[in-house]
């Protein structure tokens, strides 16, 4: 039986006792999240212990674009010509520290992924803006490569994980 499930974060969510070590991201957490689910800018997932009700860990997706100018060579000689490529954006991902070396930080990247190719609006790539090298170290493990400007934006083509149409 599985252990933990991947849901929306609801009203329901107990999200005070969710304490991922970095506080930039249980600040958000705990107080931002649930105003930019209200203001349709963010959505966030939730990974809850299915025996004990707790959250493990969380993400938040929204909708972007990425100048295509900024997009990595050899993904942008793929694209049509247009100014920007629609992505969609992992803005947070934090996994609580009871529940680390779980795979769980994995396995919310994947569900974030899946969400993403699986949405109704076409989306190109997933991009991240990862906070420091643990979490660039993370995402290059997953297949991400830098791209931009911006230091530390990472993309995932979401066309590696689909089979032509």
């Amino acid at each position: 039986m599985a252990r933990f499930t991947i849901i929306p974060l609801t009203a329901e969510h107990d999200r005070k006792g969710f304490s991922c070590g970095v506080e930039a991201l249980d600040n958000y957490f705990h107080k931002q999240v649930s105003q930019d689910i209200r203001r349709r800018v963010a959505a966030c997932y939730v990974t809850v212990d299915i025996e004990t009700n707790r959250i493990a860990g969380f993400y938040t997706l929204s909708a972007g674009s990425v100048p295509l100018v900024d997009m990595p060579e050899q993904l942008a000689k793929r694209l049509p010509r247009y100014q920007a490529v629609p992505v969609a954006r992992l803005g947070r991902l934090a996994v609580h520290t009871d529940y680390r070396q779980q795979r769980l930080g994995g396995a919310l990247l994947w569900d974030s992924m899946m969400r993403s190719v699986r949405s109704e609006l076409a989306v190109f790539a997933l991009i991240v803006d990862a906070k420091d090298e643990q979490a660039i170290s993370f995402y290059r493990h997953y297949g991400f490569l830098a791209f931009g400007s911006l230091p530390n934006q990472m993309i995932y083509p979401l066309t590696n994980m689909v089979s032509g149409v």
